[in-house]
């Protein structure tokens, strides 16, 4: 089979786990988010997205990672808890993982490998964003102080 983004299997913070291809025929956005970033305002700009464009077929995908500045130490029900309580978060969040090196998850490997970033491949901070089209292609990664509300000429474009 060729490789594609549906053939991805992720964990939610429940522990359930499930291909992509559930999103089949969706705009994505996949995120990886820390609470404890100097960034964590992004969350609430995903979810002010979320809201406007989820009944038109955008889902935001949200993947927790410690692997910078060690600013998401909490488990994964935490994570989810805090984002909710503090930041409104209603669109999906997963277990934390690791988007660089040894242990990192398939799904970045493959987001990587589809949009180099300028210079390396290698995710460099929290909230590096990827932006996906209905087909499954990544049209475009987002630096992580590219605020949220600069992606919605493309979203609106791909919807």
């Amino acid at each position: 089979m060729s490789e594609s983004i549906y053939n991805i299997e992720v964990k939610k913070n429940t522990g359930e786990t499930y291909k992509l291809e559930a999103y089949k025929g969706n705009v994505i956005i996949v995120v990886n988010t820390a609470t404890k970033c100097g960034l964590k305002g992004q969350f609430e700009d995903l979810e002010e997205i979320y809201q406007q464009y989820k009944d038109q077929g955008l889902v935001i995908l949200g993947f927790p990672c410690n692997q910078f500045a060690n600013q998401e130490p909490e488990s994964d029900d935490s994570v989810a808890q805090t984002c909710k309580i503090n930041f409104g978060v209603t669109f999906p969040l997963h277990a934390k993982i690791d988007v660089n090196g040894k242990n990192e998850h398939p799904l970045f490997t493959y987001l990587k490998k589809q949009q180099d970033g300028l210079f390396n491949s290698k995710i460099k901070w929290n909230f590096t964003k990827f932006l996906i089209d209905r087909e499954g292609n990544v049209v475009k990664r987002y630096a992580p102080k590219d605020k949220p509300q600069n992606m919605i000429a493309e979203i609106e474009e791909l919807l």
